[in-house]
């Protein structure tokens, strides 16, 4: 008998409790136990964080949102930061203990739900010896080695309905409504629900813009009797003058920025510009939240099913993606090496420029 531990680290998407389901029941008919670790790694450093999950534990769990493992984005075990008695921070390597506590608790192999900072984690430890197999997981679509990652489609769609939405709200009052979305360095979020949501214009991170550039789109728009603008911006949107707006830094431990706050100024901007009452609104968590879509549900636990396979193949340190219409194996090196753009000549780039849609290009 072969026993598995599952984690799911970073921030939560719908459909990650699928994939829990779908491990549990494909292992569990094979004769295998599975186990999970608490908010990432934590099991794996302590224990008492380690929870058994037998079929009868995950009966329903398919269609709900979150995780019932629980989840975290600053777990790094290579680099953990850890209060000392004076009540200071210090960044520590404690994946010794993992590898230790592993090999103690007698698993077999590791399934590392995750994006791509999860991801990396995983290969590292795969590099120190521990089996893993990694389950793609973002909201924001950017693993550049599967076709789609599970959470992406629920957060669009929840995006797309926000939009629906601020059409009647905006044509009431003649405004322009400015919606951030999330996505990071990537804008496949605003992009797909900016098209479905029938936007005016989309702002990615891909192709940098010019405000002034809106502001003619939303001129154009009283030009042809329509007064009111919907305005779809990612977080990590940048005018071409490299302007980058951010909350500040992250958590202690984590490089990267807090994005957010580039709706706001790209709606203050418009309303010094155009003079048109202009309303900013930031969906942020709410993407991440509520049951998957039934898209999802079913990515989720294609992936699930596909990661026990590979442990059954002895396939380890790869990643199970999606390469339509079936599933295969991708080396976690090359999961993680680069994350996947918006390119300019995208076919729903074309598409959105074709139905009148601004870039602000």
């Amino acid at each position: 008998m072969r026993k598995l531990v599952i984690s799911t680290g970073g921030g939560d998407a719908p459909g990650l409790n699928a994939v829990i389901y779908a491990v549990v029941k494909a292992a569990h008919s094979r004769g295998w136990e599975v186990y999970g670790s608490r908010c990432g790694y934590l099991g794996l450093l302590d224990p008492d964080e380690i929870v058994r999950l037998s079929p009868e534990k995950v009966a329903d769990i398919t269609p709900t949102g979150g995780t019932i493992l629980g989840s975290t984005n600053k777990g790094n075990p290579f680099a953990l930061p850890v209060q000392n008695l004076a009540g200071e921070y210090q960044i520590r390597d404690v994946s010794d203990r993992v590898m230790e506590n592993f090999t103690r608790m007698g698993f077999y192999c590791h399934v590392a739900v995750g994006g791509d900072g999860s991801l990396s984690i995983a290969h590292k430890f795969a590099e120190k010896g521990m089996r893993v197999i990694g389950v793609p997981k973002t909201i924001d679509n950017d693993l550049e080695a599967t076709v789609q990652t599970f959470g992406f489609d629920t957060a669009i769609t929840t995006a797309t309905e926000a939009l629906d939405k601020l059409h009647s709200t905006a044509k009431s009052h003649d405004r322009v409504m400015v919606v951030e979305v999330m996505g990071r360095e990537s804008g496949w979020i605003a992009l797909n629900s900016g098209i479905a949501g029938g936007a005016d214009a989309i702002l990615i991170p891909e192709i940098p813009f010019d405000i002034a550039k809106v502001c003619e789109k939303i001129g154009d728009n009283e030009l042809h009797d329509k007064h009111y603008a919907i305005i779809v911006v990612a977080e990590g949107a940048k005018p071409k003058d490299g302007t980058v707006i951010h909350k500040g830094q992250g958590e202690i431990g984590r490089e990267e920025v807090v994005l957010g706050g580039m709706g706001e100024w790209v709606a203050q901007e418009i309303q010094k510009r155009t003079q048109k009452d202009t309303r900013s609104l930031v969906l942020g968590h709410l993407q991440r939240g509520g049951a998957p879509t039934t898209f999802d549900r079913l990515l989720a636990l294609r992936f699930g099913a596909a990661a026990v396979r590979l442990v059954e193949a002895g396939t380890f340190d790869h990643m199970v993606a999606l390469a339509s219409p079936g599933m295969k194996a991708v080396p976690l090196a090359d999961a993680i090496r680069a994350r996947k753009k918006v390119r300019p000549d995208d076919d729903k780039v074309l598409t959105a420029r074709e139905i009148g849609v601004t870039f602000g290009d």
